[in-house]
């Protein structure tokens, strides 16, 4: 079946099709199909033989592996069974539409003779499926993961002398299941619930009676350098259930059963698949509490910040999806169609250990009062809820719960509208946010016209884009004097630097005006820095100086919060330089050298092209 001018402008824009040579794009109008899907139908099962290669058109597919858990949920641009493809023509996984779908389809030999043809085209799907990002969809290799990233660090300890009612009594107030005995900080013995119900309990000894009667001395240990199939072998061989880590005869920390299962349940296809099927607000919290762990796992498996800010995202993606389902099923469904968007971190998809909730509602319009009164117990509702899941009220009060951002899509096109026509402050404030968003749930094609309609108002009008140039730049880098990094001075995070505020965001700043002067798509700020450069709106030296910056600057502030989680903090933004190596410290620099000279090339209106 031909396709359709709309379906043909959709592909066409769309990575890697944009790329191929006008004969090559050509040949799609000859032999593209079109399917369609309706809510719950199965598109093909594991083991099929597939039709070809899908392109989401519009609604949403969810894939499931082999044992049924979903490895991922596809919408808008999104394609997929491309693996089974490049596997013989067999499905390796399953797909579903979870709501209705229009889908294009290009058949196995169209697919296999692009990527034979085309560089851009076999670059993006080999890419797609070497990336650790995919791996990472599985299961995490336990038998690889480094000892240091199992274990928990500084075990609770006692002395040898200590009373086993004290030593119990501190294992109940720390809610662990053994004690690492310390004696001149050396360790020799290890003191496990086991230990104190069948020697202690069932000996009837006195409760005076001192750890060192009952507790195994000098047990077996790892050092740090050992990996995951070296515990599991000592666990197995000697029947443990702790094994103390030690490095230089010191105690460092401590790997248990309990730390091998949470590091299997460490990954996002797990926590997406808990989420779809959570029946309450508290299973939906009892899921997102686990994120921490799950981002100390990802960034020591060595995923990319982009790869980890992504699956963290996709997660809080889920949570909202199944409380807008709990809200219908709790309040009936919704009179009048409906979309909700995420904002901020979430609209980017750059979520990290810490993210508050940025959202909003636009409703179809021709709604009467009665249907606009349903949406906004609705709205409380799902923010309610993702409070309570860790994704914290907006301080700005930029959520649906609040009238100005639930609104039919008409009211949202006058926002735009004047926003663009008149930049005040608030309207450049509430453009930049407004400018990452990305709808989540509901009918997306209220959105469609919207984002196209105003990317193309804001890239005409000059005064608007200066405007927001100039809001862009109110985020300085943190450089100081004598090629060092300023600190903040003063207050509860002194001598530290916002990796948040004088870091990531200069570049996401950035990356939202390159996008508004280039009219481009994409919403996450890395995509937006490669799109930039592939349509020349900055110059390929310095988009690739920029990328580099950008990558460093958000590695090393998600490896700092991957550091405080391990050490039992709450992550935040405020890196002490101090933590660093001075060679980290001087590459960290000079990223901000590049970020300060991209803002100052903005600021005199040349992109660094000149």
């Amino acid at each position: 079946m031909p396709m359709n001018d709309t379906a043909l402008s959709f592909l066409k824009q769309l990575h890697p099709y944009d790329a191929l040579p006008d004969r090559a794009f050509h040949a799609l109008w000859n032999d593209v199909m079109f399917r369609t899907y309706p809510a719950g139908a199965k598109i093909y099962d594991l083991g099929e033989e597939l039709d070809g290669l899908y392109v989401i058109e519009s609604g949403q597919v969810t894939v499931r592996d082999e044992n049924g858990h979903i490895i991922s949920q596809l919408q808008r641009k999104n394609s997929f069974a491309e693996r089974g493809l490049m596997k013989g023509g067999i499905a390796v996984t399953s797909a579903y539409a979870q709501d209705d779908c229009r889908l294009i389809c290009i058949p196995p030999t169209l697919f296999h003779k692009l990527r034979a043809d085309h560089e851009p085209f076999r670059r993006f799907f080999d890419r797609k499926h070497s990336t650790k990002a995919h791996d990472a969809l599985g299961k995490f290799d336990l038998t690889r993961a480094h000892v240091a990233t199992l274990m928990v660090a500084d075990p609770v300890t006692c002395a040898p002398s200590m009373t086993i009612q004290a030593a119990a009594q501190k294992m109940r107030d720390e809610r662990i299941s053994c004690l690492c005995v310390v004696e001149k900080k050396k360790l020799v013995g290890i003191l496990t619930v086991r230990d104190l119900s069948g020697k202690a309990l069932a000996q009837g000894l006195a409760h005076d009676t001192p750890v060192r009667e009952i507790m195994t001395p000098d047990p077996r240990v790892l050092s740090p350098s050992a990996i995951g199939s070296d515990v599991l072998h000592m666990m197995m061989e000697y029947r443990l259930g702790h094994l103390p880590i030690v490095e230089a005869g010191k105690l460092v920390g401590i790997v248990t059963q309990t730390d091998l299962t949470r590091f299997q349940a460490s990954n996002t296809a797990g926590f997406v698949a808990d989420a779809a099927r959570a029946e309450t607000t508290q299973d939906l919290a009892a899921v997102t509490e686990r994120i921490p762990n799950l981002l100390v796992q990802l960034v020591a498996a060595g995923n990319r910040h982009d790869v980890v800010t992504r699956m963290i995202t996709d997660i809080a993606d889920v949570v909202t999806r199944r409380l807008l389902a709990q809200a219908e099923e709790k309040f009936g469904p919704a009179p009048a169609r409906y979309v909700w968007l995420a904002c901020g971190s979430q609209g980017r998809q750059e979520q990290t250990g810490v993210s508050d909730q940025d959202n909003c509602l636009i409703l179809e319009d021709d709604i009467d009062e009665r249907m606009l009164a349903y949406f906004e117990p609705f709205a409380q509702f799902v923010s309610d809820g993702l409070n309570a899941c860790g994704y914290v009220y907006c301080p700005g009060n930029m959520m649906a719960t609040n009238p100005r951002w639930r609104q039919p899509v008409s009211v949202w096109h006058d926002y735009f509208r004047h926003w663009i026509k008149s930049p005040g402050k608030e309207a450049q404030m509430l453009a930049s946010v407004m400018f990452d968003l990305r709808p989540i749930g509901g009918d997306f094609s209220l959105f469609d016209g919207l984002q196209a309609k105003t990317l193309k108002a804001a890239s005409a009008n000059s005064i608007f884009t200066a405007h927001m140039a100039t809001n862009a730049l109110t985020h300085a880098t943190p450089l100081g004097m004598l090629k060092g990094l300023a600190t903040i001075r003063s207050g509860e995070h002194r001598n530290t630097v916002d990796m948040k505020l004088s870091g990531v965001v200069p570049v996401v700043d950035l990356g939202r005006m390159y996008a508004l002067q280039g009219n481009l798509e994409p919403v996450n700020t890395r995509a937006r820095l490669q799109a930039a450069i592939a349509g020349e709106v900055i110059s390929k030296s310095g988009g690739r100086d920029l990328l580099d910056a950008y990558d460093l600057v958000a590695q090393t502030r998600l490896d700092h919060q991957a550091r405080q989680i391990k050490r039992g903090k709450a992550p935040d933004n405020f890196l002490p330089p101090a933590d660093l190596s001075d060679f980290e410290r001087s590459h960290l620099r000079d990223a901000f050298v590049v970020i300060k000279t991209m803002q100052s090339a903005l600021m005199q209106g040349r992109g660094v092209l000149g």
